[in-house]
């Protein structure tokens, strides 16, 4: 058997393991096997690469490649474990945008790459190859500066604030147009200038894309962009003429794309939206910020309505991730059941940065699976609720959403939080969310703020309790 023949083979048993990762990580209780498969199919494809690499014939070129690629293998590998370590899971989110950039780099080097060996090219695959090339530049570099923009407003150094330049969808329709001309003309006629005008205009058009995306929509963008580095893969597996960058490239593109529809349905967002940046198309009005009373509770007064409560539902944000107030969250939840309260949680599907942001955590956490409930699993049960207890969440159960047709977030599904009997908001203080957009929950007469970190106050009912 040829060296070819048996890469081949192992890319075939890399890429079922990679679709047994997948189909792991879509429930809980198989998370752990999932990853395992997905690293397993790694290492069996970058074995395969590497010996297919270096199976022929000997010479100096082969021996400084090889010295590269071990170069490269231990800086990547060190670099990973250290982000691997010292990330915290709140900090998860932009690491993953700028993983993202990386792959439509990677993307853009090899189109490049390919477009500087194309006269090694026989005549009848030079027009193929050049299409090649120009598709996958264009993708990688739209996936380069978006992945980028995204990992800024994640990790709050640019404003979350949706981008509003005039004509914005006009810009976005004369960049597509632009680089079908374009790509047209490479086809006919090679030039690297083409190829420039095509880099310039797809980073642009990335940071463009993504920059006019306002911070509530960002956990559907980062999904959005996970798919256009899977094409990305994809499009380098084209140009290097590897089968398995093409499979794997497919299945992480067409897996993100359908999260990504999944979570415009669970929105009420267009899904089209979402490819061309049509989030967030109207800036918030100014003057606007909710003004009136709010009335505060102290822990001890919250520990009193938790015992006397027979139903209690736990809305969980990125505030609880920050202050990794998970595990007494869980230990309330616990002492709180043991008293015969019914507890349960309600998971908004963009609670947090990521999807599943969240779940992660409260699995984490040793809280039970079945308790743990999706927002249209248990809206309707809120109006029938006792005490509900929003931990770290703000747009997610922002009343605008359904009550101001004006609000950025207007017609994005929500928690119905204020249809309770009591309502406890955890915040360290009366700023609106992510989202930039102002919440009137907190001035609602059935809600009172618990103010400051959400771990101390936890622990504080916990005490009281």
């Amino acid at each position: 058997m040829t060296a070819q023949a048996l890469a081949n083979a192992a890319y075939i048993a890399a890429a079922l393991l990679f679709i047994m990762s997948l189909a792991g990580l879509s429930k809980h209780e198989t998370g752990r096997t999932g990853i395992r498969y997905g690293i397993a199919g790694m290492a069996i494809a970058m074995t395969a690469s590497i010996w297919l690499s270096f199976s022929g014939q000997w010479s100096e070129a082969t021996f400084i490649g090889l010295g590269l690629l071990v170069a490269a293998l231990i800086a990547g590998g060190v670099i990973g474990l250290w982000r691997a370590k010292v990330v915290a899971m709140t900090g998860m989110p932009e690491l993953i945008a700028l993983f993202h950039s990386f792959v439509g780099l990677t993307a853009v080097l090899v189109g490049w790459n390919g477009a500087l060996h194309a006269k090694e090219m026989s005549p009848e695959l030079a027009a193929v190859h050049s299409a090649e090339v120009f598709i996958g530049v264009f993708i990688g570099a739209i996936t380069f500066t978006g992945s980028i923009v995204a990992y800024l407003k994640l990790s709050a150094k640019i404003s979350s604030k949706p981008l509003i330049l005039p004509g914005r969808n006009y810009i976005n329709l004369v960049a597509l147009v632009g680089f079908i001309a374009l790509t047209v003309a490479y086809v006919i006629t090679p030039d690297l200038s083409l190829l420039i005008a095509v880099t310039v205009l797809a980073l642009a058009l990335g940071w463009h894309l993504v920059a006019s995306i306002g911070g509530g929509d960002m956990p559907v963008v980062v999904s959005m962009l996970n798919s256009y580095s899977g094409w990305a893969a994809a499009a380098t597996g084209f140009l290097l003429s590897n089968n398995l960058l093409i499979v794997t490239g497919a299945l992480v593109g067409s897996s993100g794309a359908y999260l990504s529809y999944i979570m415009c349905k669970a929105m009420n967002r267009s899904f089209v939206s979402v490819i061309f940046g049509g989030y967030g198309i109207e800036a918030a009005p100014q003057g606007e910020e909710e003004t009136g009373e709010h009335t505060e509770i102290d822990a001890a007064s919250v520990a009193e309505l938790l015992s006397s409560a027979k139903t209690v539902v736990i809305t969980p944000g990125y505030g609880m991730a920050v202050a990794q107030a998970q595990y007494p969250v869980a230990e309330l939840t616990k002492r709180l059941r043991e008293k015969g309260v019914e507890v349960r949680f309600g998971i908004h599907p963009v609670a947090g940065r990521l999807p599943g942001h969240m779940n992660v955590l409260l699995a984490e956490a040793k809280v039970p699976y079945d308790i743990v409930l999706e927002m249209d699993e248990i809206n309707d049960d809120l109006a029938k609720t006792q005490v509900v207890l929003v931990i770290g969440a703000n747009d997610t159960v922002n009343p605008a959403a359904t009550e101001n047709p004006s609000s950025p977030i207007a017609g994005m599904p929500v928690l119905k939080v204020w249809e309770a009997e009591n309502v406890i908001v955890f915040k360290r203080s009366m700023a609106s969310g992510y989202a930039g957009v102002a919440n009137p929950l907190f001035y609602k007469p059935n809600t009172k703020m618990l103010f400051g970190d959400a771990k101390d106050r936890v622990n504080d009912i916990l005490k009281a309790l």
